[in-house]
């Protein structure tokens, strides 16, 4: 029987999401769902709430959940990752606190930055087990990557676990419509473009009936940005870049160094940047999952309608041999996009067809574009190399390149930071020398 294996299936909602949107498709009948997560209180939820959606869609796969990662791994034929290593209590805590104590301030703190460099150093660890027990028992499968930070983890997998693997994100595929949606542009008929790196991916061109909307754009988004709203940060890197990028401007205020600074604290006010955002979601969620659970968990009526994730659509492009596009975080192998690092993990347009995962080639970015991406890439490289050496200077090195970080503190406070953070984070990393 053909298996797909779900990695932090206590992720109630995510599961939901990709699995029960699984369920959904003809070509993923009959497999097997294995269920897997180190809270089993959670995976007991997602558990009766998958049945009651495949009982309520008719569909023939078949639930099953393990308390042994590599008895849910054997035999695999795709591995959905969405794991989060620590938890908001106490790494995410961690990760935002300390921090402040030296004045820096974050949003988000996933992808880079010092709360982005600390969540890889935690996770890269259980990534590469997950990936010797995936040689062992389920060699040939594919994973497909949906925790952050996505980058340096795909890479990783890449370059250092011997697993196919694709790193999937949701900004790709609502970046468009969001745009045109939030300046009452129409989104029909639109053809769009977009590469970069996760997270800071561009939109290269974007038209609709083959005219392009590049300056309607423009021009609606520097009225808007006469009066505060929720997107003010990309609007602002468009109008001095050129390019509209993915993610959100509460993850874009923390990638660049040009908007949390202790020397111009009217720009939070300015860009209406959310602080500590991620906490304040995290703690919202918690909240929230008391009240939802037994709606979402304990409803034998509950059903399920596809969702816009990639998951499902690949394994069925996989199964079914017809292919469909995507946006995936592959490795640069041959310079896909020619003018960013080759062991660098790009976000570009990929072909899904039974034989895989295969990239396009883009070709140079505009040279402003590149030179932005490759500041992320330099803490996204450098944090994989403290990772698999071990070794305390490129974990400082990674943390004295990263943007944010080096435009607000010294080296030595950098230093001292990062070893403080080690100290907290305890047994929840391993050894630095």
């Amino acid at each position: 029987m053909a298996k797909i294996t779900f990695l932090g299936a206590g992720s109630t909602v995510f599961a939901k999401n990709v699995l029960g949107d699984s369920m959904t498709v003809p070509a993923l009948q009959n497999f097997e769902f294995a269920l897997f997560d180190i809270d089993h209180e959670r995976l007991k939820d997602s558990e009766i709430m998958l049945n009651n959606i495949r009982k309520n869609l008719n569909s023939t796969v078949k639930l099953v959940t393990y308390t042994e990662r590599k008895e849910a791994l054997r035999g695999a034929t795709y591995v959905i990752n969405a794991i989060q290593v620590g938890g908001y209590d106490p790494s995410t805590i961690i990760d935002f606190e300390i921090p402040k104590k030296y004045g820096l301030r974050q949003t988000i703190a996933d992808t880079v930055g010092i709360g982005g460099i600390f969540r890889n150093l935690r996770t890269i660890p259980v990534m590469m087990d997950f990936a010797k027990e995936m040689q062992e028992v389920c060699p040939h499968a594919w994973l497909l990557n949906y925790t952050n930070p996505m980058a340096a983890l795909t890479g990783t997998m890449l370059r250092y676990g011997g697993i196919k693997t694709v790193g999937l994100c949701h900004s790709v595929q609502v970046c468009t419509d969001h745009l045109l949606k939030s300046l009452d542009m129409p989104i029909d008929n639109v053809q769009s473009k977009i590469a970069g790196i996760n997270h800071m991916a561009w939109l290269l061109e974007v038209k609709r009936n083959g005219k392009d909307l590049y300056p309607e754009i423009k021009r609606r988004a520097k009225e808007k940005q006469k009066n505060k709203h929720d997107d003010m940060v990309r609007f602002e890197l468009m109008e001095r870049f050129g390019y509209y990028v993915t993610e959100s401007s509460e993850h874009n205020a923390e990638y660049h160094p040009y908007f949390i600074k202790n020397k111009y604290p009217e720009l939070i006010n300015r860009f209406n940047i959310p602080l500590d955002e991620y906490p304040r979601r995290c703690v919202n969620q918690i909240e929230e999952w008391k009240q939802m659970r037994d709606d979402l968990v304990h409803d034998k009526n509950l059903s399920h309608k596809r969702s816009h994730e990639y998951g499902s659509y690949i394994m069925e492009a996989m199964e079914t041999n017809q292919p469909i596009k995507i946006g995936g975080n592959v490795l640069n192998t041959g310079g896909l996009i020619s003018n960013l690092p080759k062991n660098a993990v790009v976000e570009v347009p990929c072909l899904v067809d039974g034989s895989g995962v295969t990239p396009t080639y883009v070709g140079d970015l505009p040279e402003q574009l590149a030179a932005l991406n490759r500041t992320n890439i330099n803490t996204q490289l450098l944090t994989i190399e403290a990772a698999m050496t071990k070794k305390k200077e490129h974990i400082y090195q990674a943390a004295m390149l990263d943007p944010h970080t080096s435009a607000e503190l010294s080296i030595d406070d950098i230093v001292s930071l990062c070893d403080d953070l080690i100290e907290a984070h305890g047994d929840w990393l391993p050894d630095y020398r």
